[in-house]
């Protein structure tokens, strides 16, 4: 029995290797010399307490319980009838897209929020993350295995379901998704970079949130920021030129108000 390449298996997969794929993108771009585009000089990589090799492996730990899920939901959800379901137009497909990033931003901002707030769960769980406070783009995924779960995985799952998108649509939704993550990890602010003409959620943005004074702000996660605004906790910044070479996104100071709000 020939084995089948499905829409269901593509989807699982071929967003991880886009994962590697693009952060590898990056390891290239790092070995050309990015020094004029750095977020953090190369030297402050010190900060970060776990190893490139740690990293590596928790991201691929990770990935071993996303594919587990998407395997599991696709089996329960799967049409045995062998029938071939039809792609809907263009225009359906853009909702969908447009749902499915709006049911993942808000899983992801409330769900990343609270696991700043519950001290039990950032202390066990979320911290891990934050070993990173030099971000870099294959670093992107690296979590706790529950905090993957709750919020990549279920958030994923929950994106798929209530958009409607079949898994074909699925492989380039979270494809997308994927890079998307990647890039706002990468620790780099390049020229010309289209995700930043689109959305305003991006490196510096999140880079924010990965320093001690941003650690309450900027939650929102991986499109817009929308609910960073609306519930009080949003960081604006201003992107400097560094001395010796590179960027720097400094925070504007908040106001009493603000600061009380997102405490």
């Amino acid at each position: 029995m020939a084995f089948a390449v499905t829409d269901e298996l593509l989807g699982t997969f071929v967003p991880i290797a886009v994962y590697w794929l693009y952060s590898g993108l990056y390891i290239v771009l790092d070995g050309l010399g990015m020094d004029d585009y750095r977020l953090h000089p190369k030297g402050e990589e010190v900060k970060n307490i776990v190893s490139k090799w740690t990293v590596v492996r928790g991201v691929l730990v990770q990935q071993a319980f996303q594919i587990a899920v998407s395997l599991l939901l696709f089996t329960v959800l799967g049409d045995e009838s062998g029938t071939v379901r039809k792609q809907p137009s263009t225009l359906v497909i853009a909702l969908q897209f447009i749902i499915a990033m709006f049911v993942m931003d808000t899983w992801q901002y409330f769900m990343h929020r609270y696991m700043h707030i519950n001290k039990f769960l950032y202390k066990h769980v979320h911290s891990k993350h934050h070993t990173l406070v030099v971000p870099y783009a294959f670093g992107a995924l690296y979590n706790h295995p529950l905090e993957g779960l709750i919020l990549d995985t279920i958030g994923g799952a929950l994106s798929f379901l209530i958009s409607g998108m079949s898994p074909r649509t699925g492989i380039f939704f979270f494809s997308f998704a994927t890079i998307k993550t990647v890039d706002d990890h990468c620790g780099l602010w390049l020229p010309g970079n289209i995700l930043h003409v689109f959305f305003s959620n991006n490196s510096a943005y999140h880079d924010i949130h990965h320093q001690l004074y941003g650690n309450k702000y900027n939650f929102s996660q991986p499109f817009f920021v929308m609910w960073d605004k609306i519930l009080g906790t949003y960081m604006p910044y201003t992107l400097e030129t560094r001395k010796g070479g590179g960027y720097e996104a400094r925070p504007v100071k908040l106001s009493q108000a603000q600061q009380t709000k997102a405490d």
